[in-house]
């Protein structure tokens, strides 16, 4: 057998073929963007409709209460009494932002009320309560 040397036959070719990773990349993207709204995450709740200015967007202590009466600090599940304990703490730690109340409209208002004094109780004077617009349509 005959041994090719470097200097006959065919040349290298060191070019990266960047083709296919544009394929990848860009299916990836087509993922990504499908994928996003399902990964909003937090506690299903049906606000109450309310003529209301829309929020902006930053890193706030949410405090949700769902339908059953649970108690969330973003998503973070509590009882009525872990959460009387435990809020002053949390709202040091992490609402340095702001502090928002998100309430299903099923929930009774003294279970709301109730919240809102153990906010009050920890110092926290300020609390923005969540509502989803209203249909004007109507």
């Amino acid at each position: 057998m005959a041994r090719r040397s470097r200097g006959k036959g065919l040349p290298l070719n060191a070019d990266i073929n960047v083709v296919n990773l544009i394929d990848v990349m860009m299916l990836l993207m087509v993922i990504f963007m499908i994928a996003a709204p399902m990964m909003q995450g937090g506690v299903d709740i049906a606000l109450p409709q309310a003529e209301a200015r829309p929020l902006e967007a930053h890193s706030s202590l949410v405090v949700s209460i769902d339908r059953a009466g649970q108690i969330f600090v973003d998503e973070d599940k509590f009882t009525y009494a872990e959460f009387r304990a435990s809020f002053k703490a949390l709202a040091s730690r992490r609402g340095h932002n702001g502090i928002y109340l998100r309430a299903d409209r099923g929930v009774p208002y003294g279970s709301v009320v109730q919240v809102l004094a153990v906010m009050r109780g920890a110092g926290i004077g300020d609390v923005g309560l969540v509502a989803q617009p209203e249909d004007i349509t109507k």
